[in-house]
């Protein structure tokens, strides 16, 4: 397989709020856009990150950052070029579920850094991708690239461009089970595709799988299982097309969203191996002493991309999707009927960032959900933050079936930590708030049920042992008793938070 020049970042800094400390950097727990550009900045100088994620999905952006990076640390950028050995990677608003005027502002913003990096003479090609979020085609990535290319070619003397510039790579970010397990098709159709239009491959490739929508769409094991499976297809594809795969994971600290944590670092790069960049969100960052969270990075970068992915044979692929389709519909059964809890609960969330009503997925404002719920870290947050953490939504009844169709062991080669994850989060069960909420409504019956399911299967009653656990214990226990009332929880929830070491 041909390798090429370029760096590939281990390490990918991004703005998701699910922090609940404040940022050693900074005087308030809320981050807003002013600051964004400073905070880049010392995730490359400060933690040793090698890229950070510029959103310009769902939230106000600072379309100035990288006038404000050159002209602020100058020296720094001529030494780490931007581009070359730190990286700044837009994502994009996906056009069919946000405005496309944005799209555009963030196209002229990427030709415009050239001409920038030229000036300060820099490192000449700043920008040189974009994620593109909820891809579920190969025609939505074409057409970012050709949208692009056609900005290009605009003549004017004002417009000073150079005329030959690399083409826009596109990072296609997957947040559905169903395109994360079909994500393969959708690749092979869009090389296809770039061959025609553009007359070749990409000499490498970033494929994105998200882990926090697609398990609040779908629950905690299909996505894992999910991942695996794209992963395998990822290393045939990449073979047989002679085309280097780096996937990108996007997780967060708490185990339903990912768990990576500056302590459970080894844990992760066990469990997804075959990844080569993984997200540090805010948690990551700012929730842990900066020694360790410093110490953590630097051990991604130096060892994440040293393990390959497992190879899913056909038949154990037609298993693992037996398994992701009882426990999709167990956790999306559960999930309904508590909806109206989590989206009052939620109300009381702290903010972190500036962000605009999210247009998404099974919880947000597009496609034909029957209910609607908050954001992945927000929804985690609430359940967390109540006593009832998600990794437990129709998990029991999932490892049962599994136990009693004989694909326990395919489970859990496949989910290699799925013990220590439901360990985790098992320490912040209060399953006095559940038996309070099951005396009223069924579905919370049947997600005690769960728990006590996996609490035989992991051999441990989930009561909190430690100093700590039993303060989340005691606040899970006010927040409750705040909520039904209707008294507003955001200092509780914090506090909570902040034992937990991420709000979501």
């Amino acid at each position: 397989m041909m390798e090429h020049m370029r760096k590939i970042p281990a390490t990918m800094v991004t703005q998701h709020p699910d922090h609940a400390s404040k940022p050693y950097w900074h005087q308030t727990a809320y981050i807003s856009t002013q600051y964004e550009a400073e905070e880049a900045f010392r995730s490359f100088s400060d933690l040793g990150a090698m890229e950070y994620k510029w959103d310009w999905e769902g939230k106000l952006v600072d379309e100035s950052v990288l006038e404000r990076l050159f002209a602020t640390q100058f020296d720094y950028f001529k030494e780490h070029g931007l581009g070359k050995e730190k990286f700044l990677t837009f994502r994009l608003p996906n056009p069919k579920v946000e405005t496309e005027f944005r799209v555009g502002r963030a196209f002229i913003n990427i030709m415009s850094a050239n001409s920038l990096a030229s000036h300060f003479e820099l490192y000449t090609q700043p920008l040189r991708e974009v994620i593109l979020p909820m891809t579920e085609t190969a025609e939505e990535i074409i057409a970012i690239q050709d949208a692009y290319v056609q900005l290009r070619h605009l003549d004017h003397p004002l417009y000073r461009q150079p005329k030959e510039t690399p083409l826009l790579e596109v990072i296609p970010l997957f947040e559905q089970v169903s395109t994360i397990m079909r994500s393969d098709e959708i690749l092979k159709e869009y090389f296809k595709a770039c061959k025609k239009r553009f007359k070749k491959y990409p000499m490498y490739f970033r494929p994105y799988i998200a882990r926090s929508d697609p398990a609040l769409n779908s629950g905690i094991i299909p996505t894992v299982l999910a991942t695996k499976i794209a992963l395998s297809k990822y290393k045939k594809l990449s073979k047989k097309m002679k085309i280097p795969f780096y996937p990108v994971i996007g997780a967060g600290s708490l185990p339903f969203r990912g768990g990576i944590s500056p302590d459970t670092v080894d844990v992760f790069m066990d469990e997804y191996r075959g990844i080569r960049t993984t997200t540090l969100q805010s948690a990551f960052r700012y929730d842990y002493p900066l020694e360790d969270v410093k110490t953590a990075i630097a051990k991604l970068n130096k060892q994440l991309s040293l393990n390959e992915a497992a190879t899913v044979s056909t038949k154990e692929e037609k298993g693992l999707r037996e398994i992701i389709t009882f426990a999709e519909k167990q956790y999306k059964h559960l999930v309904e009927p508590v909806a109206p809890l989590i989206n009052q609960v939620a109300k009381s969330i702290p903010q972190r960032r500036e962000r605009f009503l999210h247009i998404g997925l099974f919880g947000y404002s597009r496609g034909d959900a029957k209910v609607k719920l908050p954001r992945a870290i927000s929804f985690t947050c609430t359940l967390y933050s109540i006593g009832a953490p998600p990794e437990f939504f129709g998990t029991g009844k999932a490892i049962q079936f599994a136990e009693q169709s004989g694909r326990i062991e395919l489970l859990e080669k496949y989910y290699v930590n799925l013990k220590k994850d439901l360990l985790r989060a098992g320490k912040y069960v209060n399953k006095a708030n559940i038996k309070i909420l099951a005396k009223k409504y069924p579905a919370w019956k049947e997600i005690l049920e769960n728990v006590e399911i996996v609490e035989k299967y992991v051999g441990k009653e989930f009561n909190p042992t430690t100093d700590e656990e039993k303060k989340h214990f005691l606040l899970t226990k006010k927040i409750l008793q705040r909520v039904q009332a209707e008294k507003n929880v955001s200092q509780l929830i914090t506090k909570a938070g902040i034992i937990r070491k991420s709000l979501g």
